[in-house]
């Protein structure tokens, strides 16, 4: 069992399981019928998504320390009891089930998604490379 990180919107793997929407916003233009057929997300957990504030900074960091400022703000955003208690149940939930989160960004390097991977692995979560 275990989680995978993966961009929403793409194909799924065949185990994948339950895809969890790690996102601020909902994908634009598609209707709710249509999030989990079209490969988005089965449920939304906006819990693990950057601020609006954080996420801003995030898509224009340009250099080495721009990201390190946005990666350390998203650290403290999910420090908060509310997100760190959501990341000990998908650690936990990892040991027993196949699911995925992911998010939008074409390249996970530059995403939030690189962090949550690292605080899901600080949780003992079992995550997939």
């Amino acid at each position: 069992m275990s989680i995978r990180i993966v961009r929403l919107g793409s194909p799924r793997a065949a185990d994948e399981g339950l895809r969890i929407g790690t996102v601020r916003r909902p994908p634009r233009g598609v209707p709710k019928s249509e999030f989990a057929r079209q490969n988005w997300y089965d449920t939304w957990f906006s819990v693990l998504a950057p601020s609006v504030e954080t996420m801003k900074l995030g898509q224009a960091a340009e250099t080495p320390a721009q990201w390190r400022a946005f990666t350390q703000r998203y650290r403290r955003e999910m420090a908060a009891p509310e997100a760190a208690q959501a990341l000990a149940l998908l650690a936990a939930l990892s040991k027993e089930s196949n699911f995925s989160v992911g998010c939008y960004c074409e390249n996970e390097a530059h995403c939030h998604r690189s962090v949550l991977r690292e605080l899901l692995k600080a949780q003992g979560a079992k995550v997939l490379p």
